[in-house]
């Protein structure tokens, strides 16, 4: 872990896949099998990963420059695999305990996520999270990550200063979002990438476990 003195944020935003939710190798798996149903090659599961944070469509035009004919299907493809893929998505150990904490100190949650609204709001269900996100975006109301899009619109949303916001995701792709607002960012390890690549934006931490951010964030 890296870390540096922290002040206290009064809005904290969580990117989703590989943050909240240990879900990236259902993601791979469901692009893998998109593809394979329609007789394309499949990506690696490398490129795969480093386009977890796009809004899907972005996400199929860079892992299918090839293939643009087939994007709807791709698209349909996936979304119809990611429901009854059965491969398991926990949340993060420590997860609900973090967020307790911090809204118990009146710090204001929100996400902000590649995924879909629908597929969101399944999951804020099922995870039984919802109750300590006060706004979210996703790729269906924002301009994909790495556009700091959607941060603009939940720092608006909450009237939150930019100064006052703290980012939090596993990707680069979150890491250079962050860095596009303006906004303080630390990258947890524990979805796609490392803490050398996370670093590489300049984080104001780099975790390895909740447990961890738990030290940082709330003490």
């Amino acid at each position: 872990m890296t870390a540096a003195v922290f002040k206290k944020y009064k809005l904290v935003i969580f990117d989703w896949d590989g943050t909240v939710m240990d879900s990236i190798s259902k993601i791979v798996n469901c692009i893998r099998h998109s593809a394979l149903a329609l007789n394309i090659e499949p990506p690696s599961d490398t490129a795969i990963k480093n386009i977890i944070g796009m809004s899907l469509e972005l996400a199929i035009e860079v892992l299918f420059p090839d293939d643009v004919a087939q994007h709807p299907a791709l698209i349909n493809g996936y979304k119809q695999q990611y429901r009854v893929d059965t491969t398991p998505t926990p949340v993060f150990d420590n997860v609900e305990n973090v967020l307790s904490t911090l809204k118990a100190q009146g710090v204001i949650l929100a996400i902000a996520t590649g995924k879909g609204r629908a597929g969101l709001e399944r999951l804020l269900d099922e995870s039984q999270l919802r109750v300590f996100f006060s706004a979210s975006r996703t790729s269906c109301e924002a301009q994909s990550k790495p556009s700091p899009d959607m941060l603009y619109q939940l720092l608006d949303e909450l009237e939150v200063n930019v100064d006052d916001a703290l980012m939090i995701g596993d990707t680069k792709i979150d890491m250079a979002m962050a860095k596009a607002a303006g906004m303080d960012r630390i990258g947890v390890t524990m979805g796609v990438h490392n803490a050398e690549q996370l670093n590489e934006f300049t984080p104001v931490a780099t975790v390895d476990s909740y447990q961890q951010l738990q030290r940082i964030l709330v003490g």
